[in-house]
C-alpha cells in the first residue's frame, strides 16, 4: 500500500510540491494517532471514574470543589 501524501507550500517561491510521505514519515503519524488514542482513552477512563465517585457521594461536581477549596 502506499503512504499518504503530503503537501508542501513554499511561500516565498509560491509553490506546491506533493509528494508521498516517506516510510519514517508515515510510521510518526501513526506513533503519534496511537499515543493520541491512548490518552483520549486514559482521560475517559479518569472522567467516569470521577463521575461515579460524585454519584456514589450524591454530590455534583460544584460541590466536590467547594469542599476541596
Amino acid at each position: 500500500m502506499a503512504n499518504p501524501m503530503i503537501r508542501i507550500h513554499d511561500l516565498e517561491t509560491n509553490t506546491i510540491l506533493d509528494r508521498e510521505m516517506t516510510d519514517e514519515e508515515f510510521a510518526q503519524i501513526q506513533v503519534s494517532q496511537a499515543d493520541a488514542v491512548k490518552r483520549k482513552t486514559e482521560e475517559d477512563a479518569k472522567t467516569a471514574t470521577k463521575q461515579a465517585l460524585l454519584a456514589k457521594l450524591g454530590i455534583t461536581e460544584d460541590e466536590a470543589k467547594l469542599l476541596l477549596s
